[in-house]
């Protein structure tokens, strides 16, 4: 008698083990092993030659093509949007977007394929609401009269028959851990479930030239739920971020085959939906005040758009003699790493004091070259020396105390001084590029950390080593 053969996925990462067990011993997650059927090996006798006779021969084409090739681009007209995709969606792509639930990712497709419906032939296949659901968003955010088809199902299968016979331009898959396919024995959501689901999906896409959105939802760490093989399937991951106590989402690209990684689309939450904000550096800074210590403004880089953020620290006594350092926006580790450098490098004494760090705006920086105007934000609070209203700060810092160059100088620069910044302290760079619209800036070129606590007056005795 034949033995049904199954293994333990875990429904993070993906890996297979023969038994269950409590903690999978790939990603350290518990209660993470969902029992599913074995996959089936490859047909015997595939290397048979007998069997290699009969196999169809690939066909090898030229790295050159014959003629003047460009990928064709569906654009939404929603500017963020189609910054992030790379200019817009590409005929046969395939799109994942992750996110918090609640966050907003239906309503921005939702938008998105409105938009697109007036030349593109749309069709949004919602698995988790009901069509009269979608219908009462559409009409809320003002888009009940465009022509975009919906439907409301799970069925791969019933999907696929569908699209192959009567293919859109664009689809959407809301979403793709709702999906299941009637070949295997497991739960929809489950590694094998969702691993099947969108290889069909997508396999029918590039068939068909579909440009294939699918939403996905993200785990209690941020990470796209389902195994880590989904994002490597697709052509564009695009993360959507942001604070439900604020009004910004941040549509991040983490990997895009068609465009640049890392680009950032910055929208706003109202009434009617997430309207694109067309100048996010001013929108970062609206509510500063300009005497108020321990804020410094960074001048970031996101993808290729440059972004003014505010960076606020608080250093206080610590109420019961164990300091705390928390973060918001940042990298924790990079935190720990500036308090060494400028205690063991500078003299500058923050054992003792509690330290808080926060990005305003809920934007979550993970560039390096943040370093600089962190320490000038923890100067700053520590001393009580308000950073100047008129400067920005960008630098990376080494262990030993360098300030280290950062790409891209003049563009950040160009950026500032187009919202009225008159100074910058920055890294030394061999070419002086003072052209153009940041002629009139005022840089200090710092070489080492301890050349900004003359800045801040932080020659003072009392925060510094005995």
């Amino acid at each position: 008698m034949s033995k049904s053969s199954s293994v333990f996925a875990c429904q993070a990462c993906g890996t297979t083990f023969p038994k269950w067990a409590g903690k999978c011993e790939a990603c350290g997650g518990w209660n993470c092993l969902v029992e599913e059927a074995a996959a089936s090996g490859p047909p015997k006798g595939l290397n048979d030659s007998k069997n290699r006779s009969k196999s169809n021969r690939i066909e090898f084409v030229p790295l050159k093509s014959t003629s003047d090739f460009q990928i064709p681009r569906r654009l939404s007209n929603i500017g963020e949007f189609d910054r992030v995709v790379g200019g817009g969606l590409v005929s046969g792509s395939a799109t994942l977007v992750g996110g918090d639930p609640g966050i907003g990712k239906s309503t921005i497709l939702l938008q998105v394929v409105c938009n697109l419906a007036a030349q593109h032939k749309i069709a949004y296949i919602s698995g988790e609401e009901s069509l009269d659901q979608v219908r009462l968003r559409a009409a809320r955010l003002g888009l009940a009269d465009v022509s975009c088809s919906l439907a409301s199902e799970t069925s791969v299968r019933d999907i696929v028959a569908s699209i192959d016979k009567d293919p859109p331009d664009v689809l959407v898959i809301d979403s793709i851990q709702t999906m299941y396919v009637d070949t295997l024995d497991s739960a929809p959501g489950t590694v094998a479930q969702v691993r099947t689901s969108a290889q069909e999906l997508i396999r029918v896409a590039k068939k068909r030239d579909i440009s294939l959105i699918l939403v996905g939802h993200v785990t209690k760490d941020g990470a796209i739920a389902g195994p880590r093989v989904l994002e490597h399937m697709v052509d564009t991951v695009l993360y959507l971020e942001g604070d439900r106590g604020h009004q910004f989402r941040v549509l991040r690209s983490v990997k895009n085959r068609f465009g640049p990684t890392d680009e950032i689309g910055v929208f706003e939450m109202t009434e009617k939906g997430l309207m694109e904000v067309q100048n996010p550096s001013a929108l970062f800074l609206a509510d500063r005040r300009d005497d108020m210590s321990g804020a410094a403004v960074f001048a970031g880089l996101e993808g290729t758009r440059p972004v003014l953020v505010e960076i606020q620290a608080l250093v206080a006594p610590a109420a019961f003699g164990t300091p705390r350092r928390a973060v918001i926006g940042w990298d924790a580790g990079r935190l720990a790493m500036i308090l060494a450098v400028l205690e063991a490098r500078c003299g500058v004494v923050f054992g003792a004091n509690d330290v808080y760090l926060n990005v305003a705006g809920g934007l979550h920086i993970s560039e390096p070259a943040a370093d600089l105007a962190v320490a000038a934000a923890l100067i700053s609070s520590l001393t009580g020396e308000p950073v100047p209203a008129s400067c920005v700060a960008f630098g990376e810092i080494g262990l030993s105390g360098e300030v280290r160059r950062v790409s891209q100088p003049e563009l950040r620069l160009k950026e500032a001084a187009k919202l009225g910044f008159t100074q910058a302290l920055m890294p030394q760079t061999d070419k002086a590029r003072k052209t153009g619209a940041v002629s009139f800036l005022r840089t200090t070129e710092i070489r080492q950390l301890s050349e900004l606590l003359p800045l801040f007056e932080a020659t003072k005795p009392q925060i510094l080593r005995a």
